[in-house]
This record gives structure tokens, sequence and C-alpha cells, in this order.
């Protein structure tokens, strides 16, 4: 019998210091085997461009995965979700089923905790001031996942809508998280230690000149080529650190610089998988700009899903697939 983990079973299984904390040991550990990941266009019937996203995983013996991604950013003009998820996990010995698991909140807390983990060793140690930019499903995570490895006494929320960002800060504020929405965003990152970016954009929205010595710069939204959130100079400024480097490079944020010559790929410090075992020291200098670019990795749905299975009480509510 297949157990199905719903988004509620899930979000309670993955407290957020547990999940970073996993992460952190299966980098270190390194036997997950994953290819890269598909992303196949699909043009929709109104000119816009949908993506979906095949992200398998393994250990050998031990456990394998399967996340499938739809991402439709027409969606957001209709209020709905533009991205939408499910997870089958598989015991690696047997081939059998495990669980089914609707992936949404998996995917949110898997990406917000690997950005936290990332910052745990490139934010500024006295980092107060975290500006989210974006209202759409992630940023609510990276606030509150942001917020367990450095102690913000500010988090600002800034959207294209301000009455998105007034709604989404409100909700953490609800969890004793000193948010407040800010609608001139040039101003919020002046005076930011840590950015995180969660947007759809194909044009930049966060500026080089914009930044302070010592940020650090979380790029999460854009996972095509064709889409981007950082200008050249906030990536030519920057020691630049990804989750992994052949994904990283197929993001606008680095594949456009390297297009025209503003960016070498061989000047990637290091991947998360790196950085957690040490083999790089992650930041040395106050004043460092560090960028760390993101967009996903299987390695991290396959950890979620099987902290959320070992952690959820199937005893009690297990329910079967038909």
């Amino acid at each position: 019998m297949t157990e199905l983990l719903d988004a509620a079973r899930i979000e309670a299984a993955l407290d957020w210091q547990v999940l970073i904390d996993e992460l952190h040991r299966w980098y270190v550990e390194g036997a997950v085997q994953a290819p890269e990941r598909q992303v196949l266009r699909m043009p929709q019937p109104d000119g816009s461009e949908a993506s979906l996203l095949i992200m398998p995983a393994w250990v050998p013996g031990s456990a394998i995965g399967v996340k499938v991604v739809t991402f439709l950013p027409e969606n957001a003009q209709a209020g709905r979700p533009t991205i939408n998820a499910g997870y089958l996990l598989f015991d690696g010995e047997t081939g059998q089923m495990k669980s089914a698991m609707e992936a949404d909140v998996l995917t949110e807390r898997r990406t917000a905790a690997a950005s936290a983990l990332a910052a745990s060793r490139l934010a500024r140690p006295d980092a107060r001031r975290l500006v989210i930019a974006g209202t759409g499903q992630l940023s609510r995570a990276m606030a509150r996942a942001h917020s367990v490895v450095r102690d913000y006494d500010t988090i600002w929320i800034w959207g294209r809508n301000a009455d998105s960002a007034e709604h989404v800060a409100r909700d953490l504020q609800a969890d004793g998280l000193p948010a407040s929405a800010v609608t001139d965003l040039q101003a919020a990152c002046e005076t930011a230690d840590v950015i995180s970016t969660v947007t759809a954009s194909t044009k930049p929205l966060i500026r080089g000149q914009w930044l302070r010595p010592g940020t650090h710069l979380d790029l999460v939204g854009a996972f095509r080529e064709d889409m981007r959130e950082s200008d050249d100079r906030a990536i030519s400024q920057a020691r630049i650190f990804v989750d992994t480097r052949d994904g990283a490079m197929r993001s606008g944020d680095l594949f456009q610089p390297a297009e025209v010559g503003l960016f070498d790929p061989t000047h990637i410090e290091a991947d998360l998988a790196e950085l957690c075992r040490r083999d790089h020291p992650g930041r040395e200098n106050a004043e460092d700009f560090t960028v760390f670019k993101s967009v996903g990795q299987a390695l991290t749905d396959l950890a979620a899903a099987q902290l959320a299975t070992a952690r959820s009480h199937p005893e009690t509510a297990a329910t079967p697939l038909a």
C-alpha cells in the first residue's frame, strides 16, 4: 500500500532546521546520483510558453525518486499558482513505491532550505536586513528559512503588486517575523545585507550598483536561459556560488553574461556540495559581494521526500492510492 502525503503532512514533517541539517548531511555524504533535469518547453494556445520539468534521483540500493513540475507563468494573472508538482518515492532495493506526495510544499521547502544552507556559509554572520523580491509561492518560505540561519531584525517584502507584498508581510508577521512591505526595491537593496529573488522575471530586477560591499544575493527564480533577475554588474562584481554548475549555467543570470563574454563559467568558485564539505571556505571577507545561483536540484527533492516520509505517521494517517 502506497502512502499519499498531502501538503499539510509534508509541511508538518519538514521542520526548517531539521531539513536544513538533513540537506547538509546529504551533500556531505554525496551518495545521490542525479541526471541533469529536463526542461521541456510547452507553447500555449494564447502564445505564452509553459515548462515541464522532470527531475529524477537515486541512492543505489536505498531510494529512488522523481519529481515532475509544471510552470505556467500566465497563471499569476488569474491568481493561480504558477508552479505545481508531484513526487514519487520508491524503495531503492525492491523498486516498490513507498509514497506519493503533492510536491508544491516539498519544492518550496527544499528550495528555501538550500538557499538558507548556502547563506549560512556565504552571508555575513552579522546580517540583519533581508529583502525578499517576489510575492509568489516561495516568498514566505524564503523569509522563514533564511531567518533560521541569520538573526534578522528587518525583513522587507517587495513585489510588483503592492497589495500582494502587504499580504505576504502580514503572514510573516503572524509568525513573529519582523516583516513589512516596501514599494521602493532600489532603496531596500541599498541597505540590505541579504537579498533573495523569487520571481519569474525575464529582465534584471536587481542592479549591481544598488548593492553595498558585503551583500549576499540569493538568485532563485530564473531557471531558464531567457529568464533573469540580476544585471551584469551584480554578477561580474561578485564571487559566484551555485547549487550545480551545469544547471546554474542554463539560467539567464549566468548564461546571458557568459554569452557576451562578461562572465567565465570557470569563475564559479564552488557548488553547494563543496561548500558543505568545506572544500571551499565560503565567505572570506566581510566586504565581498557573494551570489548563490540556484535552479533546483534533484538531490534536495529526494532528501526532503525521504525525510517527509520517515517523519510522517502512516499508522494513523496513511491514505492508500487506488
